[in-house]
C-alpha cells in the first residue's frame, strides 16, 4: 500500500502526495479532471448531460424496485416477481440490463437471491414461504443509461441469523454512503464496511465487488467492501454501486456448477445485500436510485 507520504511509484524521489497523487485542484478544469482519471484509472467522470440520464435510470429502476419489493409474499413465485418486473420496464421504454447478459448469457430480468444466495440468483418457479429472506436486483437500461439497485425483503417471520444480514448489510450500506464526498479514498468504503460487519460478528464476501455503473452495466473501478489498498480519491462526476454482500457465516460462496450464475454461501448460512447508484458532487453524494427501506 502506498501512502501519500512514502515515495512516488515513479522514481521521481518525491512524495507521492507532491508527485503523482490524483489531487482534485479547484482551479483545474473539469475537462482536465476528467482526462486525468480516464488515464489513470479508466474511470469515466460524467458530463451534466450524462448524469441526468443515469439519474432517470436511476429513479426507474428504484421504482421498478420498489413495486417488485410490494409483490414478494408467501405463494408468489420468483418468476411471477420477474415477469412483474419486466412489464414494467416494458411499460417504461426501458431494458432490464441483466437479460441476455454475460456468458452464459442470464435468462432473466431481474436477479433474486434467496437465503443462503449471495447474488445472481435466477427467478424460477420456486415458491415463496414463510422464513424465507430474498434480495431482489434490478437494473435499468433507458435512453441508454444504467441504473443499478437491490434491496432485501422477509416473507414473514424470519429467523435471527437471517435478520441479522438483513439489519447488518443494510447498516453497512449506508454507513459507508455517509462518507462519500470528493477526496475520500476509495479503500475507506470497505474500512467502514468490514469494521462494522465484523462488530456485529458477520462477514464480508471477498469473491464479488461494487463497480462503476452508468454509461455501461460495469466500468472502473471495482469498489471492494472489505479492507483494501485501492488509493484512488472520489472525484465528482464519479458514478458507482455499493452493494455490500453480509454472510452470518463464512465469507467464502460458490457458483452453481449448472446455471454458472447463483453463488450461494459456502456453509449455507444466510446472506445479505442492499444496494445503491451513486454519484458523487462537488461537496458530497447524491444517491441515484432513491429506494426507502
Amino acid at each position: 500500500m502506498i501512502g501519500r507520504n512514502d515515495p512516488c511509484w515513479c522514481s521521481s524521489g518525491k512524495k507521492w502526495k507532491k508527485c503523482h497523487y490524483p489531487r482534485l485542484d479547484p482551479n483545474s478544469s473539469n475537462n482536465n479532471l476528467k482526462q486525468k482519471y480516464e488515464k489513470q484509472f479508466q474511470i469515466i467522470l460524467k458530463t451534466e448531460r450524462e448524469i441526468e440520464g443515469i439519474r432517470k435510470s436511476g429513479h426507474l429502476a428504484a421504482k421498478i424496485l420498489t413495486e417488485t419489493c410490494k409483490m414478494a409474499k408467501a405463494g408468489v413465485t420468483t418468476q411471477e416477481l420477474n415477469d412483474f418486473a419486466h412489464k414494467l420496464h416494458e411499460e417504461a421504454g426501458a431494458i432490464p440490463a441483466t437479460l441476455g447478459y454475460g456468458s452464459p448469457p442470464f435468462t432473466r430480468s431481474i436477479c433474486t437471491s434467496l437465503n443462503d444466495v449471495i447474488c445472481h440468483g435466477i427467478p424460477d418457479q420456486t415458491v415463496l414461504k414463510d422464513g424465507d429472506v430474498l434480495n431482489i436486483d434490478v437494473t435499468c437500461i433507458l435512453n441508454g443509461y444504467y441504473g443499478d439497485c437491490s434491496r432485501m425483503v422477509a416473507i414473514g417471520k424470519i429467523d435471527p441469523d437471517k435478520q441479522l444480514v438483513m439489519d447488518v448489510s443494510y447498516e453497512c450500506l449506508m454507513r459507508s454512503i455517509a462518507i462519500l464526498k470528493p477526496n475520500i479514498l476509495l479503500s475507506e468504503i470497505g474500512d467502514v464496511i468490514e469494521d462494522y460487519a465484523t462488530e456485529k460478528n458477520c462477514s464480508v464476501v471477498h469473491q464479488f465487488v461494487a463497480h462503476g455503473v452508468g454509461i455501461d452495466f460495469h466500468e472502473a473501478p471495482q469498489i471492494p467492501h472489505f479492507r483494501n489498498n485501492l488509493q484512488i480519491p472520489l472525484a465528482p462526476g464519479m458514478t458507482f454501486t455499493i452493494e455490500p454482500m453480509i454472510n452470518a457465516g463464512a465469507p467464502e460462496g460458490y457458483i452453481d456448477p449448472n446455471d454458472k450464475w447463483t453463488a450461494r454461501t459456502r456453509d449455507g448460512k444466510a446472506s445479505g445485500q442492499w444496494e445503491h447508484t451513486l454519484l458523487i458532487t462537488q461537496d458530497g453524494h447524491e444517491i441515484l436510485t432513491p429506494w426507502k427501506r
